[in-house]
């Protein structure tokens, strides 16, 4: 690649009329050289989202150097968002941005830098999730803690190296147009479902702590379980879709949730010693949170169980229930979503 190469930044957005501006005024602000371009894929939304991204266009319309577009998406579904992002840019570098990410300033210079310097297809960072008020610190700290999420290197951070996945990513374009762009049905979890198959395909995935997005909480209890619940339903679709995809980190929620619901009713039913499940659980959760929420006002360390419980749980739940008929439809999806445009051939 040339020193500074041309950037495309995709961003999916529905709803996002707290954080658009925020979102897009942190690109434009990216200590990066190169010429960039933004392009938004607008999902239904019901709030102002539209309006604020048409005035983003309007102020950057005499900017030779970042110019931000839209296009649209009606499905309103993040990887159809993603594909229809990614085949209305043209450059050779192509970062990954949500509505409600933050990029630190040097985010992109860094990026394609190790780009060049790892041979890497996908490189990515860490999901540093922060809070605005008492419920998001206590979720940020859940998110960003190890018995909140295990050993996911971009949430608790770790060492730079070869990684099954990143959070968002900054692709080699080709990259993405090998794999046919991202698979439409994955609703969820569609990032892990790519880097595989970035991965199955010789390609390597690179996570480095030099890579910082800011990431907003969901800001309720029932947000972040429907979350979470996503999450856990379609990481097992990729389970099935691809064999040796699992592993136990993986399997902790659901075998929690299992463990819990027995115990329960052992408990109520049989003998109060089934008790002990839920409540070793709970007892868990409450002594984990006293280290995660150090530095927290007293109202966030108090509700940082409750997300924690929240999120294990939810995904546990949607691990269990996810319905077979969910990787029927993937499986009949592999036609490619994306393909090699003149324009990238050429970059």
């Amino acid at each position: 690649m040339p020193q500074h190469p041309s950037v495309s930044v995709i961003m999916p957005v529905l709803n996002e009329e707290r954080h658009l501006r925020n979102s897009v005024q942190h690109i434009l602000e990216q200590e990066y050289e190169g010429e960039m371009e933004v392009v938004i894929a607008l999902g239904p939304s019901t709030d102002r989202t539209d309006e604020i991204a048409a005035e983003l266009v309007h102020e950057t319309a005499g900017n030779a150097r970042a110019r931000v577009h839209t296009v649209p998406n009606p499905t309103g579904r993040t990887p159809a968002a993603l594909n229809a992002a990614i085949k209305a840019s043209r450059h050779p570098v192509v970062v990954r941005v949500d509505g409600h990410g933050m990029l630190s300033p040097d985010y992109i210079a860094t990026a394609v830098r190790l780009l060049e310097e790892t041979g890497a297809h996908n490189v990515g960072g860490i999901m540093h999730a922060e809070g605005e008020n008492d419920w998001e610190h206590a979720v940020a700290a859940a998110m960003t803690s190890k018995i909140g999420v295990g050993n996911a290197a971009f949430h608790t951070g770790g060492q730079a190296g070869p990684a099954e996945t990143v959070y968002l990513g900054v692709f080699r374009r080709e990259a993405l147009e090998r794999q046919g762009g991202y698979n439409e049905e994955f609703i969820r979890a569609q990032d892990w479902e790519l880097n595989f198959r970035i991965r199955d395909a010789g390609g390597m995935i690179w996570f480095s702590p030099e890579l910082k997005v800011q990431y907003r909480p969901r800001p309720s209890i029932r947000a972040l379980a429907k979350q979470y619940k996503d999450y856990g339903r379609w990481r097992h679709v990729v389970a099935r879709y691809h064999a040796g995809s699992i592993n136990l980190r993986y399997l902790a929620p659901p075998t929690a949730v299992c463990a819990i619901a027995a115990g329960a009713v052992l408990g109520a039913a049989v003998t109060p010693w089934g008790l002990v499940v839920p409540a070793g659980y709970l007892a868990a959760i409450v002594a984990g949170s006293v280290p995660v929420g150090k530095g927290l006002p007293l109202k966030a360390r108090a509700q940082i169980p409750v997300a924690l419980a929240t999120m294990h749980m939810s995904w546990g739940y949607g691990f269990l229930t996810s319905p077979r008929a969910l990787a029927k439809k993937v499986i009949a999806s592999r036609r490619p979503a994306v393909r090699p445009s003149a324009d990238s051939a050429s970059a």
